[in-house]
Formats: C-alpha cells, sequence, structure tokens
C-alpha cells in the first residue's frame, strides 16, 4: 500500500525559515525518501524543495484560519484520500477523514514566560486540549516538552512520544571566505547567536555579558546577533548604545539558509541563552558545523547538547560572561566542545528523528489497512452465507 501523507504546510509560505518550517522540511525529505506520496497543503510549488521526489504543493484558500483548519482541509483531506495527516502545530481537524498526528514543540501560545493573560491563556488551554483529545497521538520534541503537555492539558502519558529534530544535511563545517564576512559586516572572530528576538531569548543579559568581558577580550572578539523581530531590535539596539558597544555589536538581520552553515563555521562561539526553549535547534546547527557552543541550562536546551556544551544559568550575567570567556580563552577546550559536539549532533540521525516520525504515522495507516481487511472479509463472508 503506497502511503499518502498530508502535512500542514504553511510554515514553509513565512518569509523567513522557521524552526516549524525545518520541521516539515525534514519530514518530507523522508517521507519523499521512502517512496510516500505527499500532499503539502497551504504552501506554494516554489516554497517545496524541488530535489523532493512525489512531493506536491496544494495551495488551500479559506476566508479565515478557523475556516481553514477546520472546513476546507478536512475536505480536501477526504477528497485527495489521505492516509494520514501531520500537523506541525497544535491544532487538528476535530472532525478528519483520517488518522490525524499533532506536534506539539512547546506550550509558549498558552504559556508564555512572564506574560500574564489569565483570561486569553484559558481559553487557548481549553481549546489545545480539545486538540490534544481529537488528535490520534502527538509528537513532542524533547521529554521536557512531554512534560510541560502532560501537566498544562491533561493528556496521558502514553498518547506522546518523543521524538527530536534533526538539523538539515547542509549543516556542516564550511568554509565562508571573506565574501560572506563582508556581506554581512562581521569580522572575525566573533560569537554569534542565531534566533528571534523575544523576551524567553534572554538578549538584553547576553548583551550585559558581552559587556563584561575582559576589555582586552572584547576588542579582539566581536558579538554578532544574527536575527529578523522589528519590534524587538529597537530596544536591543538601544542598549547596545547605552552599553558603548555600537562598535562591537553587529545586527546582520535575517541570514538565508544557504549562508547560514558558513556563519556558524566561521563562528568562535556560538551562545543560546534561552530562559525557555522547546528543544533548540541552533545549537544543533552549530554543532553539526563543528562550532563550540554555550548554552542555558534550562528547559530542553541540555536534553539537546548533551555534554558537548558549556552550560550556564541564563538568569546569571556573570556565568554568561564566564562561559564565554572560558571558551574564548582556551583554543583547546573551543576545539575539544566543536569535536564533541560534531559527535553528539551526528546521535541525531535520521533513523532516531523523521525515521521515527514516519515509523508513527505508518502505524496508523497499518491499522486502517488491517481494519479495512478485516471488513472485507466480513463483507466477502455475508455475500457467501457463511456470516
Amino acid at each position: 500500500m503506497t502511503i499518502r501523507l498530508a502535512v500542514d504546510g504553511r510554515e514553509l509560505e513565512a518569509p523567513v525559515r522557521t524552526g516549524i518550517g525545518r520541521y516539515v522540511v525534514e519530514v518530507l525529505r523522508a517521507a519523499s525518501q521512502a517512496g510516500w506520496e505527499c500532499l503539502v497543503y497551504g504552501a506554494t510549488e516554489r516554497r517545496v524543495p524541488a530535489s523532493f521526489p512525489r512531493v506536491t504543493a496544494r495551495p488551500l484558500s479559506a476566508p479565515t484560519t478557523w475556516w481553514w483548519d477546520q472546513i476546507s482541509l478536512p475536505r480536501r483531506l477526504k477528497h485527495d484520500r489521505v492516509s494520514v495527516f501531520l500537523s506541525p502545530y497544535y491544532k487538528t481537524p476535530l472532525w478528519s477523514p483520517c488518522p490525524s498526528v499533532v506536534t506539539i514543540h512547546d506550550l509558549y501560545f498558552i504559556d508564555y514566560p512572564g506574560a500574564r493573560r489569565p483570561v486569553a491563556d484559558a481559553a487557548r488551554t481549553a481549546v489545545a486540549r480539545l486538540y490534544a483529545r481529537r488528535a490520534h497521538a502527538i509528537i513532542a520534541d524533547s521529554e521536557f516538552s512531554k512534560r510541560s503537555i502532560v501537566e498544562r492539558l491533561a493528556v496521558p502519558g502514553d498518547k506522546i512520544t518523543v521524538i527530536p529534530i534533526a538539523a538539515d544535511p547542509r549543516f556542516r563545517p564550511v568554509a565562508a571566505g571573506g565574501d560572506l564576512c563582508a556581506r554581512y559586516h562581521v569580522t572575525r572572530p566573533f560569537v554569534l547567536y542565531v534566533g528571534n528576538f523575544k523576551p524567553h531569548k534572554n538578549l538584553p543579559r547576553l548583551l550585559q555579558a558581552y559587556a563584561r568581558l575582559e576589555p582586552e577580550l572584547r576588542e579582539k572578539v566581536d558579538l554578532v546577533v544574527a536575527g529578523g523581530d522589528p519590534d524587538g531590535a529597537v530596544p536591543l539596539t538601544r542598549q547596545v548604545e547605552q552599553l558603548g558597544l555600537a562598535d562591537r555589536v553587529r545586527f546582520p538581520g535575517v541570514i538565508p539558509d544557504e549562508d547560514l552553515p558558513a556563519l556558524y563555521s566561521e563562528a568562535s562561539l556560538l551562545v543560546l541563552p534561552s530562559l525557555v526553549e522547546g528543544y533548540g535547534l541552533p545549537a544543533l546547527e552549530a554543532m553539526q558545523c563543528g562550532t563550540a557552543v554555550a548554552a542555558s541550562n534550562r528547559a530542553a536546551i541540555p536534553e539537546v547538547v548533551g555534554d558537548a556544551a558549556v552550560l550556564f544559568d541564563p538568569e546569571d550575567v556573570e556565568a554568561i560572561a564566564a562561559a564565554m570567556t572560558r571558551v574564548l580563552r582556551h583554543d583547546d577546550e573551543a576545539r575539544d566542545l566543536a569535536r564533541r559536539g560534531q559527535a553528539r549532533a551526528a546521535s541525531f540521525s535520521p533513523e532516531r528523528t523523521s525515521g521515527r516520525v514516519l515509523d508513527l504515522l505508518r502505524s496508523f495507516c497499518s491499522e486502517l489497512d488491517v481494519k479495512a481487511h478485516k471488513m472485507h472479509e466480513v463483507y466477502t463472508c455475508d455475500r457467501r452465507g457463511l456470516g
């Protein structure tokens, strides 16, 4: 039986490739290589990787997001005779003609750190619990996320499968050359941050920690804060000016996927200072590129980096500064971290990541196939008068 997989691909249409978008791409890569037929709803052909065989974009329009989720999508699933549907979000059709599996990366949509919105969060929690009940299975990126889902959404633990995300194979050691550094106004050596500028990313403390590096070290090593967030950028650039770091901190904006491996490879250190993360993909990407990593000891990040990174308390500015100094001052330790990071990243193989997603999806297709076979046997027996 050829499996026909449908995926909610709206994240592929985002101006910037997000972590969810990367997750979708890796599942499509694995499914297409396995010979599955893949339908990507909400994506256009230009956003679906052309190198993936048997993957077709299915643009899907609707007057509202709710209508897209609950009316247009289930109609298409039925019309296209889909075997199983994968949502890269917590949402799923409340009625679906096929098994549906949702992926809950984190619960920031109802439990954002520091936010006080009790009424809105209560409403979102009720809706998320309904979606979780309707889904046939739930995928979480980490044990941290699984515990949060069980506690907040009242979901039985055995309904949730923890499957880590793999980094794109393009993330590997790459010699950048001067062109890339010149294009983004980056000078080697530098410490790198990659991500958005939202409050949970803890960038104000990263800037404070960089300011507390010894002047001699800070004069040698720039800080590059890569990402795009118009609302978050203004207070950060203001803080940089107040700290007197305008000539040392670079904001190159969003780095296209094709340039990110080289930027990681050229960095002396990647710092991930988040207060909360459902996973921590930039750390894995950097390790795969052979770059030393210093990261927060909170949430799911330790699950990703293991013993291949220097961990610090993200609320302790001095601890962040000490972690950066430790790596930047000691070349031997930086090389050891890079070596251990590559070994750690190699353990996130397709068999452990996207391959396990396919195994889970395939299990529901197998159940349907068995049920259909039994119904056919009953129908045949009835017609023969044997029932």
